[in-house]
């Protein structure tokens, strides 16, 4: 089969080269390499003189030329850099993917291995799904800089996109514009960012981030070929301080809440010797709705130790405290609620009632950032005994700073006392050595059987391959917002940025945003507090956050007692798997509403959408069921919810696949449906 083309020699006598092989190489030089996908949509180009890349899905180009670069220890590796080498594989099978969207992960695609002249290496993947670039160095040294630009080819391409002032803190609400529009400021556009350009969607983000810091783009500026996105990396930390807390001591030798980067080197990664750096990803579709069901981002990440066994591993529920302020009510609580030994038990009794297999311990189970030091109302390891007697697993919430320097201590130790897993807080950084940490934790945790919830942490880079373990990461503008937020203008478009989560966030990997609110409030009338929040929006918005959002560990943020005031609801709720056998696009938009249908691994299907705060109909295409009747259990706004958003209807119909069914929604509002046989 030809594997190079345009061959260009001295004399500019064209070559041709062909082989038989899968994989071969060339050494010739080329002023262009094209990889295509398996199923001929997706190309990925790069080019030399000067070296850059474009990529096109069917014959559209959606990153028009741009030129990249690494640089280090003061040189360029690209500028006047010449293609000297390719070589070509091609890339197949599946992978058993039991904590995941999908049963398996499709590995099929096409690489090829570029060597520059200059020694950098270019690794170009194609799938259907995607693809994807990265460097790889020649050797060890310090990374200066790398030039990873994106040029989006028309200025009048949709974008969707969230903006922070702060690597890694990654919770605002998302934003759209067009590409002319896009702002040239001190913020960061932090990934996942999309795009709508030529009738194709375009989802820029990335894989394998290990020891390097993460990729944003700052600064916009218009081209001849489109409007190009400048990247910006975090440099590596030269020194840092412990900061306590919100009017807490700074400069504390250990512990606190915090790790401040106060100065920084003039490079942003070191290399110890030749090493691959992240992928860049460019998840690809014929619409947003396709984003869902790509596997790109999990398959180009490094994969699992085979000789490491994580068959341990456990998704499930987590009933949570803090959201809820440890609120119990009713006349049967016979004992004052609040961070105490007896509000735990309730809590602990009520999953192992309810089936839902864990209980967090949120911040004050132990004294004020001291996780070596249990808070006098809190019997901890009584508490963790108690609740694997019931078949219950207690996770550990703590600040990273009380764990960075002593990942293997604290696993070990927690793992000793019995507990489950940690959720992991105030990362808020995306520089190297914060990935680093995120790895060395993830591996401490594996080698004691721990779980892992990386919360104020930026999205997923696809570490989950390497570590199954590690079940959810925050970066989004969760429901925890409304623990401070009093309406609808202090806490953004919550509806919008719930519906744009869909499509951007959730792209990266799974999310923690902690649904299921039972105190619903119209979209013009939130009246929450931070001892009994609410959420904006339909209680069907919230059911459906069940199965529309991947979360393998999904909190459920309501207190025990107002769940059991909405029985119903919540046992649909707790009900719902979360982790699928398969994950299906619905037709959806990020600027109206997110719709999805999945598989649960007993065959039962599920369909989920959530609205803006818009009222709008939706019709359910029942195309991805099997042959034969089903049931479907329908939970959907009722004519009144606009107002009284707490109103649903609970209904049973029978359909076959190819059914309509017609579900409209309340400003708001949403829908959730199951399928079984």
């Amino acid at each position: 089969m030809p594997i190079c083309y345009n061959w260009r020699m001295k004399n500019n006598t064209p070559l041709l080269f062909a082989a038989a092989s899968v994989l071969a190489v060339c050494a010739c030089f080329a002023e262009t390499v094209e990889v295509k996908s398996p199923d001929g949509k997706n190309v990925i180009r790069l080019f030399d003189a000067p070296v850059a890349y474009e990529v096109a899905r069917d014959g559209v180009t959606v990153v028009a030329k741009t030129p990249i670069d690494l640089k280090m220890d003061g040189a360029s590796l690209a500028q006047g850099a010449s293609i000297k080498d390719v070589a070509r594989k091609t890339l197949s099978g599946c992978e058993a993917s039991p904590y995941y969207k999908k049963d398996k992960i499709c590995l099929d695609g096409n690489q090829a291995d570029v060597k520059l002249s200059s020694g950098l290496g270019v690794n170009l993947v194609a799938r259907n799904d995607g693809v994807a670039y990265r460097f790889t160095t020649p050797k060890g040294g310090l990374v200066d800089f790398e030039a990873s630009d994106v040029t989006i080819p028309s200025a009048a391409a949709r974008c969707w996109f969230n903006r922070t002032n702060a690597y890694g803190n990654e919770e605002t609400v998302p934003e759209a514009a067009s590409a002319g529009e896009l702002k040239s400021d001190s913020s960061l556009y932090y990934l996942p960012f999309a795009y709508s350009v030529g009738g194709k969607a375009v989802a820029v983000t990335e894989s394998d981030v290990r020891s390097y810091p993460i990729w944003n783009f700052r600064g916009v500026a218009k081209t001849d070929a489109g409007v190009k996105l400048s990247a910006k990396m975090a440099r590596y930390p030269k020194a840092t301080e412990r900061v306590g807390g919100w009017g807490e001591a700074r400069g504390l030798k250990t512990g606190g809440r915090w790790v401040r980067v106060t100065d920084r080197e003039a490079y942003i990664a070191k290399a110890d010797g030749a090493r691959t750096l992240p992928w860049r990803v460019f998840v690809l579709g014929d619409s947003p709705a396709q984003f869902c069901e790509q596997d790109i981002v999990r398959a180009l990440a490094t994969p699992a130790d085979p000789n490491l066994d994580f068959s341990w591993v456990k998704p499930g529920k987590v009933a949570w405290d803090w959201w809820n302020d440890w609120n119990l009510q009713g006349d049967h609580i016979d004992f004052k609620a609040g961070c105490n030994t007896k509000t735990y038990e309730y809590y602990i009794d009520f999953a192992a009632k309810k089936g839902v297999e864990y209980v967090i311990f949120d911040e004050g189970w132990s004294e004020s950032l001291n996780i070596w030091k249990f808070h006098k109302d809190v019997d901890v390891p009584y508490l963790i005994d108690y609740a694997n007697k019931k078949g219950v697993g207690i996770i550990l919430w703590m600040a990273w700073a009380q764990v960075y320097g002593e990942e293997e201590k604290v696993a070990s130790h927690f793992a000793k006392l019995g507990a489950k897993g940690f959720k992991v807080d105030f990362m808020d950084r995306g520089d190297a050595v914060c990935a680093e940490f995120l790895e060395k934790f993830a591996a401490a945790c594996a080698k004691e059987k721990m779980l892992v919830d990386y919360h104020g942490a930026y999205r997923p880079v696809g570490m989950q391959r390497m570590y199954p373990n590690i079940l959810n990461y925050e970066g989004i503008h969760g429901l925890e917002q409304m623990k401070w937020f009093r309406d609808v203008k202090s806490s953004g478009d919550m509806l919008g940025n719930d519906v744009r989560a869909f499509f951007l966030r959730l792209t990266a990997g799974p999310m923690d945003y902690t649904p299921g609110a039972m105190l619903n409030y119209p979209v013009d009338a939130y009246k929450g507090n931070g001892h009994s929040p609410g959420s904006i929006g339909t209680r069907c918005h919230q059911m459906a956050m069940m199965a529309a959002y991947d979360a393998p560990l999904q909190m459920l943020c309501d207190s025990p007692t107002n769940y059991e005031k909405n029985e119903e609801c919540f046992t649909f709720m707790a009900a719902t798997p979360v982790v699928w056998a398969d994950t299906k696009a619905l037709k959806c938009c990020p600027d109206k509403l997110a719709a999805v249908a999945r598989k649960a691994k007993c065959g039962a299907w599920y369909a989920a959408a959530l609205a803006n705060m818009d009222a709008q109909p939706y019709t359910l295409e029942t195309a991805f069921l099997g042959e034969g009747e089903w049931k479907a259990e329908i939970f959907r706004d009722a004519p009144e919810s606009a107002t009284q958003p707490m109103k649903y209807v609970h209904e049973t119909r029978t359909v076959k696949a190819g059914d309509k069914l017609d579900l409209p929604m309340a400003p708001g509002g949403g829908f959730v449906v199951k399928f079984t046989k």
